[in-house]
């Protein structure tokens, strides 16, 4: 039987944003909560130890890649992914819907789910080879390893998440493009309507599932998807998909859907900027999965708080990179305790950097991970305390 629960603690007086904690017999996890992304298997540079060290709650593993390297099979034979990986908390592993896009229009197009450029350095233009062949049935994949062709339908990503022995797993969806139209967002809509029952058939019982609510930027079809999707006994909710060309079209999306839904614990995938978590707590999200403070990290950009002079113009970034830096003995946030502010010097991460030292990448991934970890304590105290609109306005301003 599953052992899983979600309970709404407290609510906000002038907002949707709400207290709760999931608890699953590997733990609680309380919400707002920012769930750290272990692609494969690992939040990049860092180890389990890490993880307990920083406070992490949880995590979130990819079903695609790891069903591909070293194959879901193989860890299932080596203890799971808690076995595998070390790591004792609960995990999180999306179906692999998301890859129809990231390796479809998304790779295709070099666009992202609300309508940006992704930042791996190529031009909007710069097209690459399109790895997905979407069907009713289920989707192709090409390998990004081998170039092998590979088949997940909703039951096959089912028992790829069982192998891999998640504590939460999500249906089998088509996440859309930006770029769909009405008529393919409606029928890739209904596919994931499909899949949705297929993977509450064949789905581990053990194993709490999540719904995934599609339907791209189109009013009726988020109504519509929100409806068909809450019908259905699924233990939480998630919000997948286009977040139309946007920001504020993504608050519209959740504008249409959160109203409609209830008690069950919410999930917004692949969304984590300051901003977007401000926002989206507002609106009644629960908890939030994204790549972005490791990934950021990599590449020199390192989380600043509003008294050490993040902005939301500067992203709450400074560039370690800048020749500013090559003599500063200061923290990277003097207003931060991560171990790594607590030693190093921003001259001395900047050396790291560029000197391409591999320990930068484990120092840069701790500092932005316990930054985020410590911001969603304070919303969750500024929930509680009544004073979450004053903690936005003090990061955000105005807006």
């Amino acid at each position: 039987m599953i052992d899983f629960n979600f309970k709404v603690l407290e609510e906000d007086g002038e907002s949707r944003a709400r207290l709760g904690t999931i608890k699953t017999k590997r733990g609680s996890i309380q919400t707002p909560y920012f769930v750290p992304v272990a692609t494969l298997a690992t939040v990049k540079a860092l180890d389990a130890c890490d993880l307990l060290a920083l406070g992490v709650q949880c995590t979130l593993a990819n079903t695609y890649h790891l069903h591909l390297k070293p194959g879901d099979e193989v860890i299932k034979r080596l203890g799971g992914l808690h076995g595998f990986m070390g790591f004792d908390g609960p995990i999180f592993t999306d179906s692999g819907g998301f890859q129809a896009f990231s390796l479809g229009f998304g790779r295709e197009h070099n666009i992202n789910k609300i309508g940006g450029v992704f930042p791996d350095g190529r031009n909007a233009e710069e097209k690459r080879e399109n790895l997905t062949k979407i069907q009713d049935n289920g989707i192709y994949f090409k390998s990004i390893y081998d170039g092998a062709w590979h088949f997940l339908d909703a039951k096959k990503s089912m028992q790829i998440q069982a192998n891999l022995g998640a504590d939460i797993i999500m249906a089998f969806d088509e996440c859309t493009s930006p770029l769909s139209d009405y008529n393919y967002t409606k029928m890739a809509m209904k596919r994931t309507h499909e899949w949705a029952s297929q993977s509450l058939d064949h789905h581990d019982r053990t194993q709490a599932i999540y719904g995934i609510i599609q339907g791209g930027w189109f009013e009726d079809l988020r109504h519509e998807s929100t409806e068909f999707i809450a019908s259905l006994p699924f233990d939480g909710m998630a919000i997948g998909g286009s977040l139309g060309n946007g920001k504020k079209d993504m608050h519209q999306v959740l504008d249409w859907i959160i109203p409609k839904l209830d008690d069950r614990t919410r999930h917004l995938l692949g969304i984590g900027d300051i901003d977007d978590i401000f926002e989206c707590v507002q609106r009644g999200i629960d908890t939030f999965d994204c790549v972005s403070p490791t990934r950021i990290a990599r590449r020199g950009n390192l989380y600043l708080s509003p008294e050490s002079g993040g902005t939301l113009d500067n992203k709450f970034r400074l560039s370690i990179k800048s020749t500013r830096y090559k003599e500063d003995p200061n923290p990277i946030d003097p207003a931060c305790y991560c171990s790594t502010c607590s030693r190093y010097s921003r001259a001395y991460l900047r050396h790291l950097y560029i000197s391409k030292e591999l320990t930068y990448f484990r120092l840069a991934s701790i500092h932005n991970i316990y930054f985020m970890l410590r911001l969603m304590e304070k919303i969750r105290y500024g929930i509680k305390s009544g004073a979450f609109f004053e903690l936005k306005e003090k990061w955000l301003g105005k807006i």
